[in-house]
């Protein structure tokens, strides 16, 4: 079975605790379970104290099969940071879009260069997704017309660099895909209503219930853990854009990218979201899966370390 570990962003202390919790036993230098694998949603760099430290552990792990790992939009800020063009240049974007996110991996790995090219190449051989049918794992949005997209352009053994360059445009089909994949949806607001946060900042948008219709909503309900104040009227008919909801007889998804702010994140009897913001709480979270088709915030376990 499966233990669905949420967003490590370099908590490495926190991951050990978590890991040893479970009954993982570090031996030659990877933790491994008799019976079970863990599962990384994603987001196993940045923000944290110990980068390196943390995918040097879940690579190992990985590669020596005692678990499953997915990218995470914070993955691909790294590997799309180094992305040429064609004629060998670095995108233009590239300073203000991804080194704000990735200034702690790129100063840990410092003394390390050639060990996070390295990393950056094993990187782009893991999967956006994960179907063990039962149940799902994707790192902020499964939608089954994204995932069909993904599965019928993504064929290699790992990221092709003109994929990358695709995705880093992102002016395709494919692309929105993509991003939507590992970003969750965004709810765009009309251009008169403009929401401001507690610090006067102003938002045109927020991130949305991606398995939600918002027909016959408010703005509220729709809203996945919005650090903003939002309408609580009936969104007008005019400015959705129609989708299917997430069906609840579908197999169960678990996910992480949303930092929520309470640790048990069941959202729906088929929906789970493992990330328990880290970062801020000093907590890291997983789902222990023993092949029950509805979820039970029984089977959460948080790691034990405390800063």
């Amino acid at each position: 079975m499966y233990d669905i570990i949420g967003d490590v962003h370099g908590h490495a202390d926190q991951l050990k605790s978590l890991l040893k919790k479970m009954g993982y036993q570090l031996v030659d230098d990877c933790y491994s379970h008799p019976t079970r694998k863990a599962v990384f949603v994603g987001d196993f760099i940045n923000r944290g104290p110990k980068i390196r430290e943390t995918l040097i552990l879940i690579r190992k792990m990985v590669e020596k099969e005692s678990a499953y790992a997915i990218l995470g939009n914070h993955e691909l800020y790294a590997v799309l940071y180094y992305l040429r063009d064609i004629e060998g240049k670095y995108y233009k974007k590239r300073i203000p879009k991804y080194q704000l996110q990735i200034n702690q991996t790129l100063e840990e790995f410092a003394p390390h260069k050639a060990e996070l090219k390295s990393h950056l190449k094993w990187l782009r051989t893991l999967p956006i997704f994960l179907d063990f049918g039962d149940i799902r794992i994707i790192h902020a949005c499964w939608d089954d017309e994204n995932v069909k997209l993904l599965k019928d352009t993504i064929t290699g053994p790992k990221l092709k660099k003109t994929i990358l360059r695709e995705i880093a445009l992102n002016v395709t089909e494919f692309s929105r895909s993509f991003w939507e994949s590992c970003k969750g949806l965004d709810f765009q607001l009309p251009k008169d209503l403009l929401i401001f946060d507690d610090e006067g900042r102003p938002h045109r948008s927020f991130r949305m219930k991606w398995w939600d219709t918002p027909k016959g909503k408010t703005f509220k309900d729709i809203s996945l853990e919005s650090r903003f104040d939002l309408p609580a009227y009936i969104i007008p008919s005019e400015i959705i854009q129609q989708r299917k909801p997430y069906p609840k007889n579908d197999p169960i998804v678990f996910f992480g990218h949303y930092c929520l702010k309470q640790c048990c994140g069941i959202l729906e009897e088929n929906l789970c979201c493992v990330d328990s913001c880290v970062t801020r709480t000093g907590k890291l979270l997983a789902y222990r899966w023993d092949g029950e088709k509805k979820l039970n915030k029984m089977n959460f376990i948080i790691s034990d370390f405390e800063d």
